[in-house]
């Protein structure tokens, strides 16, 4: 049998697959990327047995385990075990402290399935640990550059070309504006923080120590930056991207409207996908009714309202070229220009894409 493991460093760099025992409950709050959720007992039993132990203290609580997760349905997880493991040699399982339930696993895979598997000493809890250190560290000790610019003038595709960039909004699965939700949801927070810190991880271990990111506000969609890269981001010197607004309109043209609407439909079929799509688009808009003021909300939502009728009966997107640049020069182009004014100090470098990218790119080797 290979041995029990405390390396979570190697763990994460290696990217071995990993059996979470927990119950779904607090799986769902947050995991570890690619782990795969074998519960020794689902939520019901889980509960039960919590209430248990708090009345009759422990020993009673691990009978009334053993009496719920008996038989057929002990047989049964026990046989997901096995397939896990007989799937995944290399791999390892754990729970929330690497105690009993994971012990539990182990013994019952050993004594049903003939199958030595190990486990992760410290479980979740010591693995999601070591993931908010790593993040910690890494804003200690490396060297931040923040890509800055207009909506819509491409810093995600910035980031896209550079091999020491860490995508803020990837992590997120969201585009970071008020437009910036994608058809799929997003991921919960732990999942993000622990998906990003594990980002840093393998880059660091890869030899890098100057990261690119986005210059992004606390919160992406409903995901939060740890606080520490927040922190930092609001001293890390930028460089600023600029491009034509004809070409900015153009990018958010596909990005929010070619692109969102047809993963929706590729989501929810044709009729379905377009309605959602719709409808998310019209509700962006809305959410910054506020901020718009009433009566340019009204002009803005009917151009987008025929635009998004001329799309479904035809598929010719050109109308939404209209909403798209008037909510760029009346409502995000101001806000940006404040915020560049601002950071002026901060500011290294300023020019389109490829210049901007070649910069990057010097900088990191030097």
């Amino acid at each position: 049998m290979r041995d029990n493991t405390s390396d979570y460093r190697q763990l994460f760099l290696s990217g071995a697959p990993m059996m979470d025992a927990r119950a779904p409950v607090e799986f769902v709050k947050g995991a570890f990327p690619g782990v795969l959720n074998l519960p020794l007992m689902d939520d019901v039993e889980r509960q039960k047995v919590g209430t248990c132990y708090k009345q009759r203290g422990q020993q009673a609580a691990i009978e009334l385990g053993h009496q719920l997760v008996s038989g057929a349905v002990k047989a049964e997880r026990v046989a997901a075990w096995a397939a896990f493991a007989k799937a995944n040699p290399e791999g390892y399982l754990y729970c929330f402290r690497g105690g009993l339930r994971s012990q539990i696993v182990q013994q019952w895979l050993k004594e049903e399935a003939g199958i030595d598997y190990p486990r992760v000493i410290g479980g979740y809890k010591a693995m999601r640990t070591f993931l908010m250190e790593t993040t910690q560290q890494a804003v200690e000790q490396c060297d931040f550059i923040l890509v800055g610019g207009m909506t819509g003038t491409g810093k995600t595709e910035v980031i896209d070309q550079l091999s020491n960039s860490l995508d803020l909004e990837g992590h997120a699965n969201h585009r970071g504006s008020s437009f910036g939700k994608r058809a799929t949801g997003q991921p919960a927070q732990i999942d993000f923080e622990n998906a990003l810190a594990i980002d840093f991880l393998r880059k660091r271990a890869a030899g890098m120590q100057r990261f690119v990111l986005e210059d992004e506000g606390r919160i992406i969609g409903r995901c939060s930056l740890p606080l520490e890269l927040y922190s930092g981001m609001q001293a890390f010197p930028l460089v600023w991207l600029e491009d034509s607004l004809s070409g900015r309109v153009e990018r958010i043209l596909k990005d929010y409207v070619v692109d969102l609407s047809a993963d929706f439909i590729a989501l929810l079929g044709a009729e379905a996908g377009f309605k959602a799509f719709a409808e998310r688009l019209q509700q962006s808009l809305s959410n910054i009714l506020k901020r718009l003021g009433g009566e340019r909300y009204q002009r803005l939502a009917a151009i987008m309202d025929q635009a998004l009728q001329e799309q479904g009966s035809s598929g010719n997107v050109d109308t939404h070229r209209d909403w798209i640049e008037a909510l760029l020069v009346e409502y995000y182009d101001p806000m940006y220009v404040y915020q560049r004014q601002n950071k002026a100090g901060r500011i290294e470098f300023v020019g389109e894409q490829a210049a901007v990218v070649e910069f990057l790119r010097e900088r990191a080797a030097r």
